[in-house]
């Protein structure tokens, strides 16, 4: 067989159309190769495959067959009907969008527990706000006791609950800047004071001990999306609260975990 004459079999193959679809497609008059083998098979030229690939194309805009026949014979403006198909698909697409958002918006409230909408999550947390966080979460520590807890005890929080977190959080947050630019070292009585109001907060979501607050900070300094979020409250924020809930943890008899 030539290198530009395929037989049926052939075409299937290069193309994913079953045998049966390009013989119907003949008998149709839509592909119609005029060569034949000295066997007398049908034989596919390159041009039929180039017309071939315009019927897949047609198809896969949603053309019914007969469409496609009148557009590849050039009796109707091709751009015509490509603009009409245009709208549709577009249309559909706005639909399945729509549709794409919010079911990631179910998924959201599933695994955080929060009924609330994105553009309130937006509104209450601000642009730190990210879902993906959630998901992250869940997949690192979803077996775990404190998910359990943190799960259970948000759980039917609502907007007036999520808003009242966020200020507690910020006043706590100011706090502690103070404490930090004040001068106070890690270990002194202001910093082991911030170190139990972190800790204390942590409590309200899910049991944390010292060695649990251990590896809280030392995660804000490992994890570059926490380090940023201390340190754009104050500049060594993070290396300051690390070094005092440490100090803290030792002050109260805690003693750091092996490894």
């Amino acid at each position: 067989m030539g290198v530009d004459r395929y037989t049926v079999g052939q075409v299937a193959r290069l193309s994913g159309v079953t045998v049966r679809t390009l013989h119907h497609y003949g008998r149709i008059g839509l592909l119609v190769p005029d060569e034949r083998s000295g066997s007398g098979y049908r034989l596919y030229t390159a041009g039929d495959l180039d017309r071939l690939t315009r019927i897949l194309y047609y198809r896969d805009l949603g053309f019914a067959l007969d469409a496609i026949a009148t557009l590849l014979d050039g009796s109707q403006d091709p751009q015509r009907h490509l603009r009409r198909q245009h709208e549709l698909l577009t249309a559909r697409l706005e639909r399945v969008q729509a549709m794409v958002t919010a079911i990631e918006k179910e998924m959201e409230a599933a695994v955080s527990g929060i009924e609330l909408t994105a553009e309130e999550k937006l509104e209450i947390f601000g642009d730190t706000y990210d879902p993906a966080y959630e998901v992250e979460a869940e997949q690192r520590w979803g077996d775990t006791e404190m998910w359990r807890q943190s799960q259970e005890r948000t759980r039917g929080f609502g907007r007036k609950e999520w808003e009242k977190v966020k200020a507690d959080t910020d006043a706590a947050n100011a706090r502690m800047v103070a404490v930090f630019r004040s001068g106070a070292v890690p270990g002194s009585p202001e910093a082991d004071a911030i170190a139990e109001e972190h800790r204390a907060g942590i409590n309200a979501f899910y049991d944390c001990g010292y060695d649990m607050q251990r590896n809280l900070a030392d995660m804000y300094l490992a994890d570059e999306r926490f380090t940023r979020t201390y340190e754009d409250l104050a500049p060594g924020l993070t290396q300051w609260l690390h070094d005092a809930i440490h100090a803290n943890a030792d002050r109260a008899g805690a003693t750091p975990e092996a490894g």
